[in-house]
């Protein structure tokens, strides 16, 4: 044996045939024309598209510094001059009365303010009532339970 004769343990790969024989030849792997098939192709994923339907902020509408809290009903002292003297006021009462609606079918929290004059004696349950409407109330001769 001479040294034109020596075989390598380890023969070189054969190179991947170029052209309509070979594993990359042609599209090279890329299909057909368009933007798949062309360099630096930069396409959106399709799940970004699907995330982007859906709304961040289900049931805020435009702000999203709008509390999920609900907000209780605000009458004045005022209102209250629709019942008369030495009658029980309530939430349902006033929703009777129309002073206030109802909110989604139910009957809402109330707070009193204490805007304009009270010339009837009412006792006040189940309301929110700010100190000034408090005074007030209790100077027409009411009570707030």
């Amino acid at each position: 044996m001479q040294t034109h004769q020596v075989k390598r343990n380890t023969p070189n790969k054969k190179m991947a045939a170029v052209g309509r024989g070979g594993k990359r030849g042609k599209t090279s792997g890329r299909g057909t024309k368009g933007q798949n098939a062309r360099a630096g192709r930069k396409k959106r994923p399709e799940m970004r598209d699907f995330i982007k339907r859906i709304p961040k902020l289900r049931g805020r509408g435009k702000s999203p510094f709008k509390s999920f809290e609900v907000r209780p009903a605000l009458i004045n002292v005022e209102n209250l001059n629709v019942f008369n003297n030495g009658e029980a006021v309530n939430p349902q009462l006033l929703v009777e009365k129309g002073v206030i609606s109802r909110f989604k079918g139910n009957v809402p929290s109330v707070k009193i303010l204490g805007n304009g004059e009270l010339t009837k004696k009412v006792a006040i349950t189940d309301c929110v009532v700010s100190a000034g409407a408090k005074s007030k109330i209790e100077k027409a001769g009411g009570s707030v339970k």
